[in-house]
Parts: C-alpha cells; structure tokens; sequence
C-alpha cells in the first residue's frame, strides 16, 4: 500500500468517530498537511504530517504506517504518533478546566448546587409553607345560606340586575 485516502485513514485511526464526519472536516479546510487544506480524497504516505483543528485546538499527527479498515484504541499507536505542541495541549487543559468554571449561568443543564436552589425556590412560591397545613373542609356546601354570601351583596346584585334591565 503506498496510499490511502486521508478521510479513511483519519476514521481508521479514530481521529474522527465517523468517516462522514472526516470527510466533512477535510470539506470544511479543517484538516491540512504542509499547511495546504486537503480534500477528502487526498493520498497520504508514510511520513506525511497533518494536522487537524478540532476548535480551539489544532492537533498534529505523524503517519507511521498506512491502514484501510478500523483498528481498536491499543492499536492506533502503530499507525500514528501524535506531535501535537504543548502549546495547544495547555490550551485543551485550559479549556476543559474553563468549561467547568465559567460557565455562564442558564446556559446548559444545571449544576447540582443550582438544582437545589430552582428546588427551594418553586416549593416555597407555590406552596408558602414548609410543612402544610391539612385542608379546612369545615364548609357545608349543601346550606341554602352561605355565610360569604351577605344581604349588602344581595342588595348590590339585585341593584345591578335592575340598572341592566332599564338599559334594555
């Protein structure tokens, strides 16, 4: 084998989970070797040097032997080495470790600590009270009499009914 296209060889390696996924990023001019954006039917040989930006970080990778089908995760350090910068390997760390510190609030899933808080707040504004009191269900609703129900309210209903009927 002297070639192999780089889409393929970038999924063997597990580079990329996908091939449709390596092949869109060498579409997209995120895969270069020499500094040229290659396409993804480009032959790579034995020595070549590509680099792949993953953002925000841009990693480098040697081809030491060549493969067409997918090999497991022990068996990718024969057939690459990876000479990613240091540079671009704090970067990664940092962003990792930035991930989790800044994240701005109400973008993604809650933390923990911000799912007790949501907790504490909808269980006191809708209930009020940390231990409920039973329901007062004293009220007769079969009385013909309600005692809510006064003789100002009747007066005032009956009041309204007429003024109604003289619109008419």
């Amino acid at each position: 084998m002297k070639e192999v296209r780089i889409d393929k060889w970038l999924w063997a390696t597990r580079v990329f989970k996908t091939r449709t996924i390596a092949t869109t990023a060498c579409k997209l001019g995120r895969v270069t070797i020499g500094g040229m954006t290659v396409k993804p039917s480009h032959g790579i040989k034995v020595g070549d040097r590509i680099d792949v930006r993953k953002p925000p970080v841009t990693y480098s990778f040697e081809v030491i032997a060549l493969l067409n089908n997918r090999v497991g995760a022990k068996l990718v350090p024969q057939y690459l080495k990876n000479v990613t910068s240091e540079d671009q390997l704090r970067l990664l760390e940092m962003v990792k470790i930035d991930g989790f510190v800044n994240r701005q609030r109400g973008l993604g899933r809650p933390t923990k600590k911000e799912g007790r808080e949501l907790q504490d707040f909808t269980d006191d504004a809708f209930f009020g009270f940390d231990d409920p009191s039973p329901i007062d269900d004293s009220f007769d609703w079969e009385d013909e009499e309600n005692p809510l129900w006064t003789e100002d309210d009747e007066n005032r209903l009956n009041e309204e009914i007429a003024r109604r009927n003289n619109k008419k």
